[in-house]
């Protein structure tokens, strides 16, 4: 997963986003508009938290996500992929 994926999709995906870091203004929402580092300043600033906690926060909230959401398919067969690409 990648955040241009998910900045991509940020409409989509906002209300995860919020759910998760209700302490957020509907006016930083407006600032972040999809953007990492926004996002990290703004949970830094409200929670009062280091930028490194912060942006440890986002990422594993990130990896939490389902990848069915970002349009991502898994594979049981890791190889599965790879021969794909070779047909």
């Amino acid at each position: 997963m990648n955040w241009d994926q998910i900045e991509g999709k940020w409409k989509q995906f906002g209300g995860k986003f919020r759910e998760k870091w209700g302490r957020l203004t509907d006016d930083d929402w407006q600032v972040i508009g999809g953007k990492k580092d926004q996002l990290v300043g703004r949970i830094q600033e409200r929670y009062g938290i280091a930028k490194e906690q912060a942006q440890r926060e986002v990422d594993d909230f990130v990896r939490s996500m389902p990848a069915e959401d970002f349009g991502t398919q898994t594979t049981s067969d890791p190889g599965k992929a790879r021969r794909a690409g070779q047909q």
